[in-house]
């Protein structure tokens, strides 16, 4: 599990985020598409990181860009920068929205090889460049959920450790005095099933309170 933030819109589904970027590259007929992705909160974020990419690849022909901003992707943007109208920008940004990433923006690079692509050949390397890029990224899932108190005697902590590494959550934070104080994290769905499961494992005696709602992140495992 990663980050954790306080958040107070509950009515919005899960979504991915991006934990560390990368690059990736993609040849076609000899023009080279070099992806560049990375994690921004803002319009501003991501116009100065486009910028930044434009002035580090000043000799390509081409920058192209593409960001999804908010947890419903409530802004995008993209841009061809040159390349026929529909053929890269737009291509890129429905890799993103595809694949349900907010907050982040994406430039392709592409070094011109002499060689036209057409039409479908554009967007079939813009789409694969941005693609590329991504498999060499980090990811994890915002997911809607609780901040959760839990206390015990030490009769029940075992019961209460298995249910936990059962569901795949590990505390936050432990504290034993004359009894055992567990903080855990955990989404919605599972809080409920959580609760259920410990007062029957421990006939009522564990105190399970919920603290504080929040969203936090969980870390994938594996490539986009």
């Amino acid at each position: 599990m990663e980050i954790t933030y306080v958040m107070s819109e509950k009515n919005v589904a899960s979504w991915r985020v991006l934990l560390e970027g990368g690059t990736g590259e993609y040849e076609e007929k000899k023009s080279r598409f070099i992806a560049t992705v990375r994690r921004c909160e803002s319009e501003e974020e991501a116009t100065a990181f486009i910028d930044e990419m434009k002035k580090k690849y000043w000799d390509a022909r081409h920058n192209c860009s593409a960001f999804v901003l908010g947890s419903r992707g409530e802004l995008t943007r993209c841009s061809d920068d040159g390349e026929p109208g529909g053929t890269a920008g737009r291509p890129m940004l429905e890799v993103l929205l595809g694949e349900e990433i907010r907050n982040v923006a994406v430039v392709v690079t592409r070094y011109f090889g002499g060689v036209l692509l057409g039409t479908g050949g554009l967007v079939r390397a813009y789409t694969r460049a941005v693609k590329e890029g991504l498999k060499n990224c980090t990811f994890g899932r915002m997911r809607y959920g609780w901040d959760i108190r839990i206390t015990t005697d030490y009769n029940g902590i075992g019961k209460i450790q298995y249910l936990l590494g059962n569901a795949g959550i590990e505390p936050v934070s432990a504290e034993y005095a004359e009894q055992v104080t567990l903080r855990v994290t955990a989404a919605a769905e599972d809080a409920r099933r959580l609760e259920k499961e410990i007062t029957e494992a421990t006939a009522g005696r564990a105190g399970f309170e919920k603290l504080q709602e929040l969203y936090f992140v969980d870390r994938e495992q594996g490539e986009a």
